[in-house]
């Protein structure tokens, strides 16, 4: 059943006056226009829209009118609920972290509501964990849609228990990451993290508080999940959850030659189900370019220089990284079960590295290089990533066109770039989330970090990737897309457009939420 908040009077008196003052307003709104107990919400200090006008991304600048800071959840329904009383509406955009990289969570000339302040108003309730089985959802907990990834899993690993899909970098709210998919290597058997809610409470663009569910008010639940926050702004999550590993096998495995990288990869993601003893735990991959900075922090300090010596000797090397997760009951079989996974694998022989540490040092292990590049002051820095899903059968024109073809040969980048198979059948088509066409996609992601000066030629790179994607008719779907016009948002959703545009018009049909995404706005 539906929940909702009744609209307080002073606000429908303040629509009513609203709607007299500003029929023939065309400029943006004017915050003085709301009520008070919206108004004391409002900031409009200078520090505060300086930060809600940039991004992780540190590419795209637009300045909101104001930043709403919500003591409850009720605010944000109102905020939504007066914009949609005015005869033209003010944008609103849910930031969380601002982990964007292309203003996905900006709103120009309207409102960012900043999440973070929920925490406040949840009083330490903002992550409720069940340890107790039950029949409907298991283990599960409950998680404000404001709170990090990195807070869920130290609440959990309290009780011994662990969400079950992640991404790579914990430091990102729940809601956010819900909203786009939430992508890692474990996803081959769980999933994306959008494939792991059982429940979720949503503020919809006309302001009503929903609970939905696969089992009630669906179509929302579906909607929002993967939705690019265009359907509402989720509130609580409910998130499945499994009993916790302690430790983690951690190996890097080399490869000089592709079709037995990317083979073995999805040899690894076939034993899929999710109690196979016998399979990994996370699957993904990287490249070792012959281009500077070359990061072999990983590798130990003796093996460094043969390592240089392959990848300047192929120009190219390619990472298979395999985990494998194990505890007290399992310790005792961990080795057999490693030496079972590597065992026909085609990489370069002598070129397998191992490390064993503990489960959260593993799942946190970005935070670490973040803490590094920050001391560096090379955190805060332009972002012009670009993410993928490639059709498994493109994969190797992929790699022949893009990875050898456009980016060895152009010599300019500078970060990770990410490439590992998942499994389509762990994705529910329901969902707003798109993917491609066939049962094994690759995630390719190019994370580029750069300077402000080389900003533009980062962003030459990656629409020449798209450009040669689209002439070889791979049929690749992006990932946080960004900067499309209207017949690419339409590509990009294909079959799904319909359902999307509809769902719009249902859920928020003044086309106020997230207008950073540039899909309606």
């Amino acid at each position: 059943m539906a929940r909702y908040f009744i609209v307080p009077k002073v606000l429908v008196m303040l629509c009513l006056t609203s709607i007299v003052v500003t029929q023939a307003q065309s400029q943006p709104w004017s915050a003085l226009q709301a009520p008070k107990e919206l108004i004391q919400n409002l900031s409009r200090d200078p520090l505060t829209l300086s930060l809600a006008s940039t991004d992780f991304g540190h590419i795209i600048h637009v300045n909101p009118v104001a930043v709403f800071e919500p003591s409850s959840i009720s605010d944000i329904s109102n905020l939504i609920k007066f914009s949609n009383c005015l005869p033209i509406p003010f944008t609103i955009a849910a930031r969380g972290q601002g982990h964007s990289v292309h203003g996905q969570a900006m709103a120009h000339d309207g409102v960012v509501v900043n999440m973070t302040e929920l925490n406040g108003f949840r009083n330490g309730t903002g992550i409720i964990v069940s340890d107790e089985k039950t029949p409907l959802f298991g283990y599960y907990a409950d998680v404000g849609g404001e709170q990090i990834w990195i807070d869920v899993l130290n609440a959990t690993l309290q009780r011994g228990l662990t969400p079950l899909s992640w991404t790579d970098y914990l430091f990102l709210s729940v809601g956010g990451t819900l909203s786009n998919a939430g992508i890692s290597g474990q996803g081959f058997r769980f999933g994306p993290q959008i494939s792991n809610v059982h429940e979720l409470d949503v503020v919809t663009g006309k302001g009503d508080l929903v609970t939905c569910s696969a089992e009630k008010n669906s179509e929302l639940f579906y909607a929002v999940l993967g939705g690019l926050g265009q359907f509402g702004i989720i509130t609580r999550a409910r998130i499945a959850l499994g009993p916790a590993p302690t430790r983690v096998k951690w190996l890097r495995l080399l490869y000089n030659d592709f079709s037995a990288f990317s083979g073995d990869q999805e040899h690894l993601i076939s034993f899929n189900g999710r109690n196979e003893t016998n399979a990994a735990d996370y699957v993904e991959g990287e490249l070792l370019l012959n281009q500077p900075p070359l990061d072999l922090s990983f590798y130990p300090p003796l093996d460094q220089p043969r390592i240089t010596s392959l990848v300047t000797q192929n120009s190219i090397i390619y990472i298979l990284e395999l985990v494998k997760y194990y505890d007290n009951n399992s310790q005792e079989h961990v080795d057999e079960e490693v030496e079972l996974l590597v065992k026909g694998l085609k990489f370069v022989p002598t070129f397998m590295f191992e490390k064993d540490v503990s489960y959260e040092e593993f799942l946190n292990r970005v935070h670490a290089q973040e803490l590094v590049l920050r001391s560096q002051g090379l955190w805060d820095v332009p972002h012009p990533w670009l993410n993928l899903f490639v059709p498994g059968s493109r994969i190797s024109d992929f790699d022949e066109g893009v990875f050898k073809g456009i980016i060895l040969e152009q010599n300019i980048t500078a970060g990770l770039v990410i490439i590992y198979p998942t499994n389509r059948t762990k994705w529910d088509d329901k969902m707003s989330a798109v993917t491609p066409d066939e049962d094994v996609f690759y995630i390719v992601s190019l994370l580029h970090s750069t300077g402000f000066d080389k900003v533009e030629a980062f962003q030459a790179q990656n629409q020449q990737i798209l450009q040669f994607c689209a002439d070889a008719d791979i049929g690749i779907k992006e990932y946080l897309p960004q900067n499309k016009t209207h017949e690419e948002w339409v590509e990009q959703f294909g079959p799904k457009w319909e359902v999307f545009k509809e769902r719009k018009g249902h859920f928020d049909p003044k086309r106020i939420l997230s207008p950073g995404q540039g899909i309606f706005n």
